[in-house]
């Protein structure tokens, strides 16, 4: 009875997961490094979820209505969309012919720059997000309990996935970015303009990325400036478990993730949920660094 409602739980965190994996995912696979400010952007798209819900929209529409609803979701994505270009414009863009390893330390640094900007303007207390979406039991049994806040994550989490695999597999941008990351060089050869592609892959990751921190807010209503570092470290898992730069795979890493971290909470070994992660890492890194779903590559040396 309770593998059931463990397996609605882990799949919800686990679509939480895939979200925010993504966002490194697709950024790595056209610029082949690993954006660590990613999971800060998820703490800013949670913050903006809570202050459009509480004052900007909470105006025109109560809390928990559609309409306000659907408005802090598109608010937090349009912000973190307009925060991941900036942060590509600013602090990536000028070292794109820099060694990887300066990137790096650039990522590192605009993600602390983020957490403790986020303590100063948010202040470091915990504050209770509000209940969005109106919280109610739809299944209802003696074996599994699913109610409105879940179905909702699972939901959106899967249009959102299916809506970015349309974007990169049916539009023209959408062939741009495969191009990219395939080749680089060959690309610009044939006419696509890099910076833009390169942006527009920015502004996708953290639209989901925000679009994650308010799901989370939803479904663990308590956020603070520093909520970011240990779901983004488990995304970041998630990617390199189902392949880093592969997208189905991220969905698939988060998925695992997700149902690994939920059914080690409900053991006796709960105090190892966060490590649990880490230990899949090593354990990926050491048997199959491609990851479940990508690919080995040759490189030259």
């Amino acid at each position: 009875m309770q593998f059931l409602q463990q397996l609605i739980n882990g799949v919800s965190l686990g679509a939480i997961y895939a979200l925010i994996a993504l966002g490194y995912t697709m950024i790595y696979g056209v610029l082949r490094f690993i954006n660590f400010a990613h999971g800060d952007v998820f703490m800013v798209g949670s913050y903006v979820g809570y202050f459009a819900a509480t004052s900007w929209v909470a105006h025109f529409f109560p809390v928990g209505s559609l309409p306000s609803t659907i408005l802090v979701f598109l608010i937090s994505m349009a912000l973190c969309a307009a925060l991941g270009a900036t942060i590509e414009f600013l602090a990536y863009r000028p070292l794109r012919s820099r060694p990887k390893l300066t990137v790096l330390i650039t990522a590192i640094g605009v993600s602390l720059f983020l957490e403790y900007t986020g303590q100063l303007v948010f202040s470091a207390n915990p504050r209770g997000f509000p209940a969005i979406i109106s919280n109610r039991p739809i299944i209802h049994t003696a074996s599994i309990t699913i109610d409105t806040v879940e179905l909702v994550v699972i939901s959106l989490s899967l249009v959102l996935m299916l809506l970015l695999r349309l974007i990169v597999m049916r539009t023209k941008i959408g062939t741009a970015m495969r191009a990219v990351s395939f080749n680089q060089q060959a690309a610009s050869l044939m006419g696509i303009n890099i910076s833009k592609v390169i942006t527009f892959t920015f502004i996708i990751g953290s639209a989901l990325a925000g679009a994650g921190g308010v799901l989370y807010g939803t479904e663990y209503p308590s956020i603070e400036p520093l909520m970011g570092i240990l779901p983004g470290l488990k995304a970041f898992v998630a990617a390199v478990l189902g392949g880093i730069g592969n997208i189905p795979g991220a969905a698939l890493g988060g998925l695992i993730i997700g149902l690994v971290e939920t059914f080690v909470s409900g053991t006796a070994a709960s105090t190892y949920r966060d490590a649990i992660a880490f230990a899949i890492l090593i354990a990926i890194l050491v048997f199959r660094p491609s990851g479940l779903l990508g690919k080995r590559e040759i490189e030259k040396v």
